[in-house]
Formats: C-alpha cells, structure tokens, sequence
C-alpha cells in the first residue's frame, strides 16, 4: 500500500503524453501490459524463491522494504533509462516477491492453504482482467476518482499502522476488504488514465497496473487466511 501511495504520487507530477494517432496509443498500451506481464512473472519467482527462505526474510523484513521502496524510486527516477530501467524493475518486482514470502507460507501452513493462495491469484486475475477491459472500452471519464482514491488510500494506511499497535483481526478483515475494493478502483482509474495519456513511459504505467495488482492480491489473501483460520 506503501509502494501504491509513493507511485501515484510520482505520476501525479509526470507530464501528460499526447498520442499521435491510435497506433501510437496501442503501441504504448503494448509495451505497458508485455511490462505488466514481466513484472508479475518477476514477482511470482522472488515470491517462489522466498518461500524456501521465509524464516530469513522475516527477520530481515524492514531491511528488504526499505529496498523495495529504494528500487520504486529508483525505478522511476531512472525511467527513460534504456536496459537500466528494465533492470531496476524487475528487481523491484523481485524484492516485491521476496517480501510476500512470509505472508504465503503462514497461508501454506493451513490447512487449506494452498487453495487459499490459488483462489486469491484466480479472483485477482480475474477482476484485474474484467476490469481493465471494461475501462478500456467504457466512454464514461473515471479520472475525477483520482483525488478520492489518494485520500482513501492514506486513510487505509494510517489505519494499517494503527493495527500494528491494536493486532486486532477484525479490523485487519475490515482494512483488508476495504483494501481489495479500493485497489479494484485503482485498477479501473489507472487503466483508463493510461488510455488518456496520464503516463509519460510504459514503466510508469507497468509500475501502476502491477501495484494494483499485487495490493489486491494480498488483500484477497489476507481475507481468505482470516475467514479460513481456526483461531
């Protein structure tokens, strides 16, 4: 949710593109989502990787977020850097992975873990794919969204920390639920402002789509762990 908030703020200050025809906008959609893609993949093996080593992650877990939020930096800081920026995404992808790794195996440790995790990925595909087709063939303007889902966003993260202190999983059910509907939210804005040009590069747009996708994931996850744990 961090990463959510540090890269809708990066594109806030990124100039608008203007598409030269429609061929041009479809190019750019093309090396967006092949990104997209990339970066999920990216993701899925530092997540596959991590689960070997989870116990290490954990207690090197802040170290390896602040690593993470380096790399976003980074990752836009060097956009318009050719090879260099692909480098810096994926492994922002892949350290994205390895922080998820511990999450996964308390998951796998129930008893019905592993159809948690798949039903997790199915719905978040899903969702993300009937979403994105429906902000991209829609006429109606979704980018007054924009300021009410930032707002949303750091409401749902100052309640996030505050149950850190509370360890309440009631709130943390309702944090995650409130979570996967605004990230659904996020995907339709984001795929409609990428159509209308609000990303100066594909990366930028990739970085957007896979945040979206990822936060939503966990929060599914997070819903079904709760919903199917005996404690």
């Amino acid at each position: 949710m961090f990463n959510r908030n540090i890269s809708a703020a990066s594109v806030a200050n990124s100039p608008r593109i203007q598409y030269a025809d429609r061929s041009h906008m479809l190019s750019f959609l093309r090396a967006t989502y092949q990104l997209f893609a990339g970066s999920l993949l990216s993701g899925a093996t530092g997540a596959y990787i991590g689960l070997g080593f989870a116990a290490t992650i954990s207690s090197w877990f802040w170290g390896l977020v602040i690593l993470e939020f380096a790399l976003l930096f980074a990752a836009f800081k060097l956009k318009e850097k050719p090879v260099v920026n692909l480098v810096v995404l994926f492994a922002f992808t892949f350290v994205s992975g390895l922080v998820l790794a511990p999450l996964m195996v308390n998951i796998l440790n129930m008893p019905n873990g592993g159809n948690i995790i798949a039903q997790s990925f199915l719905m978040t595909s899903v969702a993300f794919g009937g979403i994105s087709m429906f902000a991209l063939t829609t006429k109606r303007d979704f980018s007054s969204m924009g300021k009410m889902l930032i707002i949303s966003l750091i409401v749902l993260i100052v309640a996030m920390v505050i149950n850190i202190f509370i360890g309440s999983t009631i709130v943390q059910l309702a944090i995650s639920s409130v979570g996967a509907i605004l990230f659904s939210a996020f995907i339709l804005y984001d795929t409609q402002q990428i159509v209308r040009g609000a990303y100066a590069t594909p990366i930028e747009a990739a970085i957007s789509l896979y945040l979206d996708f990822l936060n939503l994931f966990i929060s599914l996850l997070q819903i079904f762990g709760i919903l199917g744990s005996d404690d």
